[in-house]
């Protein structure tokens, strides 16, 4: 089979990385020819993923395609899809989700258990809703990896807001943050990787670290699954869905965000599952079986993240004693240039003990450091 992947980063580069396992022809677009990606495709073409031209000539002659960013141009996949090619997941799921004002009324129109919002367009606007906080702002689209994304607890905060279309969410009294994992076939067989419990940065509102499986009661996680398995059988899209739920201090769940592609949450499963969710998405595209999600032991992911201050060159400041760690396994992304809140690779800790796995992630990520000369 032909396969294109729409983007270069970090995922699509573990994607090209399980895709060696296979017999598969890959081909990438993307901007930039010194991406992640790059090296690690049999075909590299550079352009912009959200023009509906160079996106349709892409996937002319391509069996199937999937994205590993939702920012792409639609338009052209569902042409594409149209005419034959198969798109993981379905073009109508990408749309829904890449607009968050679109998932948020998604949600409430499938009765998914998510987050009271209001949909704003401009700063002035929100001066209507000031009862309305403490909120999350989050701009309709183009948001990623934490940008796009502000939280207004009062009036003083107003200015933190987008001049944009934008969707104000409650803010909910959070317990614990997870993210689940649900791979669907083309035939709407499922399977379900465990949760995983994410730990933010609340200053970049990026995953600093998480631990799988999620130390969460049973009868919450029977609730989790049901609501992952609702909201992905909504889609109605074959694909690899990350949903990521807030459990409030009530224990009542509610659905944040979903993304439509592989996902920093699980990154882990590489080493840790027996499939991994990119094997995962493979075999859902080659139309194979779908893998075994089982955990083999219990991980902990830790992103290596560009330190405040420095730009430039990428030096990683710890990586030897990092490596020295057991059952520690280091992932570099191949960026070259480093930046402030860049995700630049990410450390897997596998151990059977809970309190070692969180000790040594604690550990590693004081000692691993992303900086310049």
């Amino acid at each position: 089979m032909k396969v294109g992947i729409l983007g270069g980063g970090q995922l699509g580069r573990m994607l090209l990385q399980t895709a060696a396992n296979y017999t598969v022809e890959t081909f990438v677009l993307e901007n930039d020819d010194q991406c992640p990606s790059a090296h690690l495709c049999h075909h590299f073409t550079k352009g912009d993923i959200t023009d509906f031209d160079t996106v349709y000539q892409f996937g002319q002659g391509l069996d199937a395609i999937t994205i590993e960013i939702e920012s792409v141009n639609v338009d052209a996949l569902e042409k594409l899809q149209a005419e034959g090619v198969k798109i993981y997941p379905h073009p109508s799921a990408i749309r829904t989700i890449k607009n968050k004002i679109v998932q948020k009324q998604f949600y409430k129109d499938k009765g998914i258990p998510s987050s009271e919002f209001i949909v704003t367009s401009s700063k002035e606007e929100l001066l209507n809703h000031l009862h309305f906080l403490p909120a999350v702002h989050k701009i309709g689209e183009g948001g990623y990896d934490g940008k796009g994304v502000q939280v207004l607890n009062n009036e003083y905060d107003l200015d933190k807001a987008f001049q944009a279309a934008s969707v104000l969410e409650k803010k909910v009294n959070i317990k614990k943050e997870i993210a689940l994992i649900v791979a669907m076939n083309d035939k709407g067989d499922t399977a379900l990787f465990p949760a995983s419990e994410m730990m933010v940065n609340p200053a970049l509102n990026l995953l600093d670290y998480q631990i799988s499986p999620a130390l969460i009661a049973e009868k919450t996680l029977w609730i989790v699954e049901a609501i992952a398995i609702k909201l992905v059988k909504a889609l109605n899209s074959p694909g690899l869905f990350a949903v990521e739920m807030f459990i409030d201090q009530d224990d009542e769940v509610w659905v944040n965000e979903t993304a439509p592609r592989v996902h920093n949450s699980g990154h882990h499963t590489i080493e840790a599952n027996y499939c991994s969710q990119y094997d995962m998405l493979w075999r859902i595209i080659l139309q194979y079986p779908l893998g075994n999600t089982a955990p083999i032991l219990p991980a902990a992911i830790v992103n290596i993240i560009g330190e405040e201050g420095h730009s430039g060159k990428a030096i990683y400041q710890g990586l030897e004693e990092v490596l020295k760690t057991d059952n520690a396994f280091v992932h570099l992304y191949g960026k070259l240039q480093t930046k402030p809140g860049r995700k630049m690779g990410h450390v897997t800790i596998m151990h059977k003990d809970y309190q070692d796995l969180t000790h040594k992630a604690n550990k590693i990520k004081h000692i691993l450091k992303v900086i310049t000369d």
